[in-house]
C-alpha cells in the first residue's frame, strides 16, 4: 500500500460521497461508504449511529490519544448551482460537487492518513479517527455524542478547509433570542411607545457595542443582529419585536461570560442564549503539532468559522485541504492536487510528531 494508491482511493471515495446526499442527520448511506473503505483495508472499525470510527491496530492505553476528525454531512445546495451538486465532475483540475470542499476533501485525506499509519508499531500517540455526522447542524448525534464512546482525546486535528495552514484557534458561537417590548395600538392613532421605532436605538446599541477584551489570535468578539421580526398587519402596531443575535466569541471569554454581560447590559426586555456549549477552542503555539507544522512552512492564524472543535475540551488544531471561502458556495469544488498535497502534508506532519 503506497501513498499514491491511498490517494487514488481517497479521491474515488470522495466522488462516492459527493454523489450520495448526506444532509445532517441523513448520513446513513455515506457512513456505509466509509465503512466499506475500512473493510477494504482490513481496519477494525465501529459505527455509532452515522459516526464511523476506529483506533490504530496497536493501540496502547498507556499512550496519549490523537484524534483525527472530519465530517461527512453537508448543508443543502443553494439555488445558484449551475452544475449538478450530486454529481462528481472533474474539470480543469477541479473536483466539483456538494461537500467536496466542506469537508469531503479533508475527510478522505484524514482517512487515507489514518490508514497509512494504522498498522505501524511503536507510535508515540495512539490514533483515533472519527468520520462524524451532524457537524453542519451542530446536532446531538455528531462528534459531541462520540466523546463518551471513543478513548479520551488528548489532542485533536479537525479536518476543515484551511489551505493546509494551521488554524491554532477558532471562535466560539452563541446565538441569542431577544425581545423588545412596546405598546400595541391601531396604526391610525398616536403611539409614543411604538416598538418598531424603539428598536432603532436597540439596533444601534448592538451595532456599536464593543466587548472590552480582544485576542491576539482571534481578534475582537463579533456581534451581529442577523434576524428581526415584528408585526402581522399594516394597520396594527405590534406589542413586541424579536431579534436574533449571532455572537462569535474569542478566547478571552467563555460563552457563559458573554451571556452574563449581554443579560446585564443589552437594552432588551429579555435576551436568552440558545446554547452555551460551542465555546472557542485553541492549541498552544508551542505544541509539538504546531511547531512541526511551522517547521514545514505552514503559517498560523485564528479562524472565524465554527467547526467540531467547539465540542472538544482538549487542545485542537484545525487543518485541511481546500479553502473555507468555497464552503456553502454555488458549484462548490476542491482542486485534485489539494487532496494529493493534503494527504502528503498530513502524513509528513504526523511522521514528525508520532512516528
Amino acid at each position: 500500500m503506497t501513498l499514491q494508491e491511498l490517494t487514488r482511493d481517497a479521491i474515488a471515495l470522495l466522488k462516492q460521497l459527493i454523489e450520495t446526499p448526506s444532509f445532517s442527520s441523513e448520513e446513513d448511506q455515506t457512513a456505509s461508504y466509509i465503512e466499506a473503505w475500512f473493510k477494504s483495508y482490513n481496519i477494525d472499525y465501529k459505527r455509532t449511529q452515522n459516526n464511523v470510527w476506529a483506533t490504530n491496530k496497536h493501540f496502547d492505553a498507556s499512550k496519549p490519544n490523537l484524534l483525527l476528525n472530519s465530517h461527512h454531512d453537508t448543508v443543502k445546495p443553494n439555488s445558484a448551482y449551475t452544475k449538478d451538486p450530486f454529481k462528481a465532475i472533474v474539470e480543469d483540475g477541479k473536483l466539483y460537487g456538494l461537500g467536496s470542499n466542506d469537508a469531503g476533501g479533508c475527510l478522505v485525506s484524514l482517512i487515507a492518513t489514518f490508514t497509512y499509519f494504522y498498522k505501524l508499531k511503536d507510535l508515540k500517540y495512539n490514533l483515533v479517527i472519527v468520520a462524524s455526522a451532524e457537524e453542519e447542524s451542530s446536532g446531538p448525534n455528531g462528534l459531541n455524542s462520540m466523546l463518551a464512546v471513543i478513548p479520551k482525546v488528548d489532542v485533536a486535528i479537525v479536518g476543515e478547509p484551511t489551505l493546509m495552514n494551521l488554524a491554532i484557534a477558532e471562535k466560539g458561537l452563541v446565538v441569542f433570542d431577544a425581545v423588545v417590548m412596546g405598546t400595541p395600538s391601531h396604526a391610525a392613532h398616536p403611539n409614543d411607545d411604538n416598538v418598531i421605532y424603539k428598536s432603532i436605538e436597540v439596533l444601534k446599541w448592538f451595532k456599536d457595542y464593543k466587548f472590552e477584551k480582544g485576542s491576539e489570535v482571534l481578534g475582537d468578539v463579533k456581534l451581529t443582529v442577523s434576524q428581526i421580526k415584528a408585526g402581522k398587519q399594516h394597520n396594527a402596531v405590534p406589542a413586541d419585536l424579536k431579534l436574533v443575535i449571532d455572537v462569535r466569541v474569542n478566547d478571552a471569554y467563555t460563552n457563559a461570560e458573554i451571556a452574563e454581560i449581554l443579560k446585564k447590559e443589552a437594552p432588551c426586555n429579555n435576551i436568552i442564549p440558545r446554547s452555551l456549549r460551542l465555546n472557542s477552542s485553541s492549541i498552544p503555539v508551542d505544541h509539538e503539532l504546531v511547531l512541526a507544522g511551522i517547521g514545514m512552512g505552514m503559517t498560523t492564524y485564528g479562524s472565524p468559522t465554527l467547526s467540531d472543535q467547539a465540542v472538544l475540551s482538549c487542545p485542537s488544531l484545525k487543518l485541511g485541504p481546500g479553502d473555507s471561502k468555497r464552503s456553502h458556495s454555488a458549484d462548490e469544488f476542491i482542486y485534485i492536487n489539494e487532496i494529493e498535497e493534503g494527504i502528503q502534508t498530513y502524513v509528513e506532519l504526523l511522521k514528525r510528531v508520532i512516528a
